[in-house]
C-alpha cells in the first residue's frame, strides 16, 4: 500500500466538494421500475473507519473507478466528502473493510423531476432493494412512484453502514418487503 499526505490543494476533478446529502429512503414494492431504469451501475463498497454518527466508506462503480468517501451525520441531511483515489488503492482497503464487503446493482430511475436510486442487493443481502431519494432541499416533497413501499429514512439498520458493520446482529430483523 502507499502511504502519502492528501496534498493541501487537490484537484477540483478529483474532488466533489463538501456538499450537504439530502435523501430519504424506501423499501421497494415489486419491479415494474426497471421499465423506467436508465442507468446501472455495479457498485463494491466498505466502510474501513465506522463510527455512529460518521464513516470512512470505499466504492468501486464499475471496477473502473473508486471513491473514499467521508459522511458525518445520522439525520436525513449529513455532511459528505468524497475524493477519487485509484483503484488498485481501493482493491486494497476493500480488502481492510470492517465487516462485509456490500455488492450490489444501481439503478436510476426519473420520476416527476427526481432521479431515484433503486439499489438491489447482492451477495449477503439477496433480495432487499432499497430506493433513494437526494433532494436540493429538506423541504423538497417528490411525489412517490407506485413502487415504493414503506420509508426507511433514519433507520440506521437500514444504512449501508450497518448492512456493512452490523450484519450478523441485524440481518434477521430486516424485512425485505415494502
Amino acid at each position: 500500500m502507499t502511504y502519502y499526505s492528501l496534498p493541501r490543494s487537490v484537484p477540483v476533478e478529483h474532488v466533489k466538494r463538501m456538499a450537504k446529502e439530502i435523501e430519504r429512503k424506501f423499501l421497494v414494492r415489486g419491479d415494474h421500475w426497471r421499465d423506467y431504469a436508465s442507468e446501472k451501475l455495479i457498485l463494491r463498497q466498505g466502510y474501513i473507519a465506522s463510527m455512529n454518527d460518521r464513516s470512512v466508506r470505499i466504492r468501486l462503480t464499475n471496477e473502473t473507478t473508486a471513491t473514499l468517501t467521508i459522511k458525518i451525520g445520522k439525520a436525513m441531511t449529513r455532511d459528505e466528502f468524497e475524493y477519487e483515489i485509484p483503484v488498485d488503492e481501493a482493491e486494497e482497503l476493500l480488502g481492510t473493510a470492517v465487516g462485509l464487503v456490500i455488492e450490489k446493482t444501481r439503478h436510476k430511475v426519473l420520476f416527476k423531476g427526481f432521479v431515484w436510486e433503486v439499489d438491489v442487493f447482492r451477495g449477503a443481502h439477496r433480495g432487499l432493494v432499497i430506493a433513494e431519494v437526494e433532494m436540493e432541499d429538506e423541504s423538497d416533497d417528490p411525489e412517490l412512484p407506485d413502487w415504493i413501499g414503506r420509508e426507511v429514512t433514519g433507520e440506521y439498520r437500514y444504512s449501508n453502514q450497518a448492512l456493512a458493520t452490523q450484519f450478523e446482529q441485524e440481518y434477521d430483523e430486516l424485512s425485505r418487503t415494502a
